[in-house]
């Protein structure tokens, strides 16, 4: 084989395998859209009209991929079908594999009978890092307080990363005590750095019947519609866990075991 024939044969060999491999536009096809794992709305009188409140999961499960730019379209119409409310809600961006719990709220000025929530499909950006690398930000020292027309609820939240978090959002879902979701609250914390917690408080005021409420579900997340805030953190890499200096002065004298005798000590 002369050498002219062998570079052939090996620009042919690169050809096909340059035809054999998805292109990203066949790749973002294949992916699964996101699916609705749980869903639930209520409607409460309050001073200044009606309170319209809705809760909901959606489940990424691609791999490797974030879902970014989901915007939810809430609609509420009366007994008629007349619409009263509608209402657009970006979204924050759905983790690889994970899952996304979102909450809102709007007052109407006429009662809804009907509340639909409607999803612009996801737009697919590829994650920098693979699932692992994507750590959940703890939430801690949670204390929550039923009253009579309100569920309260008070804890702390920190962070994995060694980059601080601008911007946090947490996201209560409640729960009666069969599993079933009622309703939720979401608030923010702001520069949540390593070694240190934030303090957040939420005064849900939107569930018609608090006595029902059997569990509070907390989740914090990044926020805004796209995956960098995630990104830019898994980047930054994890924080050692421990971070604190010793407190007591070191030793004199090395207090460790005595030294091994090597010679034979056979009798």
């Amino acid at each position: 084989m002369t050498y002219s024939t062998r570079i052939v044969g090996a620009l042919a060999l690169l050809l096909l395998a340059g035809c054999s491999s998805p292109r990203p536009e066949q790749q973002v096809a294949s992916l699964k859209p996101l699916s609705v794992k749980e869903e639930a709305s209520s409607v409460l009188k309050g001073d200044d009209g009606y309170v319209v409140n809705w809760a909901g999961v959606l489940a990424n499960s691609n791999p490797w991929h974030f879902g970014e730019h989901v915007v939810a379209t809430v609609i509420a119409t009366d007994a008629k079908g007349k619409e009263v409310v509608r209402l657009e809600q970006p979204l924050d961006a759905v983790p690889p594999a994970g899952a996304l719990s979102f909450t809102g709220q709007v007052v109407a000025a006429e009662r809804p009978s009907r509340v639909s929530i409607q999803y612009r499909p996801a737009e697919w950006h590829q994650a920098a890092r693979i699932v692992s690398a994507f750590r959940s930000f703890p939430v801690s020292d949670v204390l929550t307080e039923r009253k009579e027309h309100s569920y309260l609820i008070t804890g702390y939240v920190g962070t994995p990363y060694r980059l601080p978090a601008g911007s946090l959002a947490v996201t209560a879902l409640l729960r009666d005590k069969n599993g079933k979701l009622l309703g939720g609250g979401s608030t923010f914390v702001d520069d949540v750095r390593a070694g240190a917690k934030r303090r957040f408080i939420l005064n849900i005021e939107s569930v018609p019947d608090t006595s029902k409420i059997a569990k509070a579900e907390l989740v914090a997340r990044t926020w805004g519609s796209s995956s960098r805030p995630y990104e830019e953190l898994a980047l930054g890499g994890i924080a050692p866990v421990h971070t604190a200096k010793p407190t007591t002065a070191p030793f004199a004298k090395d207090r460790g075991s005595p030294a091994v005798s090597t010679g034979d000590a056979r009798p």
